[in-house]
């Protein structure tokens, strides 16, 4: 069973997200691939987050830089 989460309940679990950074990318979710990932799940207006699927969509946005090296 996949970890679903509010926007206020991931960004406790996970600081590194504000949460009007990640109402921004879910807005965006169509442009920016996070749609197509999954990682959005809607339950009439509640609006939740798997978890596991959009840590997937985060690293496949690092893939193919060159980083530090």
């Amino acid at each position: 069973m996949p970890t679903l989460s509010t926007v206020n309940q991931f960004t406790e679990r996970h600081p590194a997200f504000t949460a009007g950074g990640l109402r921004a990318l879910i807005f965006n979710e169509h442009q920016n691939g996070l749609a197509k990932a999954g990682a959005v799940m809607r339950i009439g207006r509640k609006v939740l987050i798997d978890e596991a699927k959009f840590f997937a969509w985060v690293e496949s946005q690092n893939q193919g830089g060159n980083h530090g090296n």
